[in-house]
């Protein structure tokens, strides 16, 4: 292992076009020394004092973390910057993971395997014969250059894919694979997907070409204590809110006079993916729950209030559809049988809704990446239609407005419309 004084430096921080790839700065005397010691943990270089770590499961925090541990054990200096440090220490989620009965221990096994798959097909030490997709996911077909088992069948893409089939001989493998997918089979390999070609473009130094889907803007994001000056003025300036503090002084929890309202905020919510607040709504003093909802640290201050004024005053009937401020405003629309996803024109914000959730059916994010939101508001089954369309009206107000304002030729998907549910009475 590599041994380096202390005049060796290294850097770290997050890449400015790849997100959330990580680039390493190497400065002294033995930065040879580290350089070779970040090129085994995978980064790659693209000039004289830099190196990139870009993976198609995301998960470059986690591993740029691992190799500035060893590194500093090895003596060299190491730094890294704020924002890749909040990344660190930010627990991410994949929403919508297909296989959810797995640990994130084993999901981050998943995706080591399927970054070790794409390295052999980038490094032609996989070659790929012929792909083809079987109604869901990209299926394939490849030989490695050496190894026992060396013909393998591929299921998925990017951190997805995995080896699904092992063959001893070439011919078997492919006529196993052209009896599977028949018609559906076409030669050589898949067309690279948009997180491979963005990997590609990091790895390379280049920033990726604008293709159909606008580069983001940065959402808006709440700062340190905004969430604790409005909890003080919501109890200060509505007396219909009572104030009780829990065992811990780490918990307030704010009641409603109604006893149907009852919002919980925790004041240790660091990271603004945190759950900050946990609201929910009952159909009487000591009834069942109607809704609940989460509020993470992150979120804008004007979601919060417009939740909790909702709570005091509900709007009479009549109230506008959720989706009818998004389609004004002009945001993207994306319909799939198990979610209706809105995104706005800058990419800054989302608006998602899944029909057939149990938890989590409508979710308002900051960002266009629900697996790594900057924020996240879910609200469960039952939530009311005129708080989704307060919550949309407030979305559609803080985004940039579209480029152009032409009418689409088509009709965009409606989100579906909740039942009615029924509201308490302030008293």
């Amino acid at each position: 292992m590599p041994y380096a004084p202390a005049d060796a430096h290294v850097s770290f921080t997050l890449h400015p076009d790849h997100h959330p790839g990580v680039l390493a700065t190497t400065s002294g005397p033995t930065s040879d020394a580290a350089r070779s010691h970040l090129h085994d943990r995978g980064f790659r270089s693209t000039g004289p004092d830099t190196m990139v770590l870009a993976r198609i499961d995301r998960e470059e925090p986690y591993y740029a973390d691992r190799a500035a541990n060893e590194l500093a054990r090895y003596g060299f200096t190491v730094d890294i910057a704020p924002e890749l440090q909040e990344e660190i220490d930010t627990e991410w989620t994949w929403t919508d993971y297909p296989m959810p009965w797995c640990t994130p221990e084993e999901i981050r096994q998943v995706s080591a395997d399927a970054q070790r798959i794409h390295d052999d097909i980038a490094t032609r030490r996989l070659t790929i014969h012929l792909h083809a997709n079987d109604g869901h996911t990209t299926v394939a077909v490849g030989t490695y250059a050496t190894g026992v088992r060396r013909h393998v069948h591929l299921h998925g893409e990017d951190h997805l894919r995995q080896v699904s089939l092992t063959f001893q001989d070439e011919a078997e493998a492919l006529a196993e694979f052209h009896s599977q997918y028949t018609v559906a089979v076409r030669p050589g390999p898949a067309p690279l997907t948009g997180l491979e070609q963005s990997v590609r473009q990091a790895l390379c130094g280049k920033t990726a070409p604008m293709t159909h889907t606008p580069l983001a803007t940065p959402p808006i994001v709440a700062g340190p204590g905004e969430h604790e000056e409005f909890l003080d003025h919501l109890l200060d300036s509505k007396p219909q809110w009572s104030k009780y503090r829990t065992w811990s002084d780490e918990t307030t929890i704010a009641s409603h006079e109604s006893l149907t309202v009852r919002a919980e905020f925790d004041h240790e919510a660091r990271h603004r993916t945190d759950i900050a607040w946990t609201i929910a709504e009952y159909d009487g003093p000591v009834g069942e729950r109607l809704w609940r909802g989460t509020i993470t640290a992150g979120t804008p201050v004007p979601f919060i209030r417009a939740i909790t004024d909702h709570l005091d005053d509900p709007p009479s009937a009549g109230t506008t559809e959720p989706h009818v401020p998004l389609h004004e405003a002009g945001w993207a629309s994306a319909s799939h049988p198990a979610r209706t996803t809105w995104r706005a024109p800058d990419c800054s914000l989302t608006f998602e809704h899944q029909p057939h959730a149990v938890g989590d059916r409508w979710t308002v994010f900051g960002g266009d990446n629900a697996n790594r939101p900057a924020w996240s508001i879910r609200l469960s089954p039952g939530a009311p239609q005129d708080l989704l369309a307060q919550l949309t009206s407030i979305a559609a107000g803080a985004t940039s407005p579209p480029p152009s304002t032409s009418r689409r030729s088509s009709p965009l998907p409606r989100l579906p419309v909740p039942l009615p549910q029924r509201h308490s009475r302030i008293r």
